[in-house]
């Protein structure tokens, strides 16, 4: 018998299960996994979807970062297409990457080999996320933010480099392409704006959904988790990333423990946003690049971290 179909209905069956006995919980996980999305992903991340919705119906974007075309080409293996997807995921946060990729895919902008290498390192937690919520609040200022940023950033180059090198033999990306054209009524200028806020919309709401299930599923988590309350928080973080740092912000370690620990499940991201990944790839790419660096990429960065913590 084949495992993986069973996956989806226990999982949704344990989760109503929670539901019926555990309302007040679950009610309280719901709320808490709404906010985080009403109060903090809508406001700050609709609007670079819509945006960048616009821009990717232009040609315009390769005319801006064609002049430092050899640098993208050489440094990252990137077309000017591909170094916009780069910098806008660097940017943006979670998944402005994998979605920009899968959708200039679908554009006919980047081919195929060179939107699933995207995958492996331009999907990273946004700078307003790491200023404000984990070198903030969850580490309380103790480490330097040059050093948070330097080491995720240092992770993020050595699994692009050993991708690169290593899966693709530093062909990544070919000299041109040449883009699907769009009906006329595509290129109305009313019509990109629409289809653009609509397909963002879509995209917020299906992320919603996913911060919904894995809150619930946090909480259920929390109140059946009869072992360390670490591993507990650990396990939390590896679903759900905030949840899990937050948790982890609270517990009575050594410092030294929290940062590893915190570094370590920033840099993989969680089942959440790898969730969330999946379904803005809508099938057109394959999950496997993106989910096979980020584990890498959080074995880069725990070595780093620990390194760097040696030294001083």
């Amino acid at each position: 018998m084949r495992i993986r179909p069973l996956l989806l209905p226990v999982f949704s069956g344990l989760l109503l299960i929670f539901l019926l006995f555990y309302p007040q919980e679950a009610l309280q996980a719901a709320r808490e996994a709404m906010e985080l999305w009403r109060g903090t992903m809508l406001p700050t991340l609709l609007p670079f979807l819509i945006l960048t919705g616009v821009l990717s119906h232009t040609d315009r974007i390769p005319g801006l970062l064609s002049p430092l075309a050899p640098v993208w080409r050489r440094l990252f293996g990137l077309s000017p297409w591909g170094a916009y997807v780069f910098l806008l995921g660097l940017l943006c946060g979670y998944p402005m990457g994998a979605k920009l990729a899968a959708d200039l895919y679908r554009a006919d902008r980047l081919d195929k080999r060179e939107a699933e290498y995207l995958l492996t390192f331009s999907c990273n937690p946004s700078p307003a996320f790491l200023v404000t919520y984990l070198h903030g609040i969850c580490l309380n200022g103790q480490v330097s933010l040059d050093l948070i940023l330097g080491i995720l950033l240092c992770g993020d180059f050595l699994t692009m480099t050993l991708f690169r090198f290593l899966i693709w033999h530093g062909k990544t990306c070919t000299d041109s392409r040449n883009p699907k054209k769009e009906t006329s009524s595509s290129d109305s200028r009313g019509a990109i704006w629409d289809a653009s806020i609509m397909n963002g919309f879509e995209t917020m709401a299906r992320l919603g959904g996913y911060i919904l299930l894995f809150g619930i599923l946090s909480a259920a988590l929390r109140h059946f988790w009869p072992f360390s309350p670490v591993l507990g928080q650990l396990l939390l973080g590896t679903a759900e990333l905030t949840t899990g740092l937050w948790g982890i912000a609270a517990l009575k370690i050594p410092f030294h423990l929290r940062f590893l620990s915190s570094m370590t499940l920033t840099a993989f991201g969680g089942f959440c946003v790898m969730a969330q990944t999946k379904s803005v790839l809508d099938g057109k790419l394959s999950f496997l690049p993106y989910a096979s660096a980020k584990c890498i990429h959080a074995a880069f960065t725990a070595v780093l971290v620990l390194v760097v913590s040696q030294i001083l």
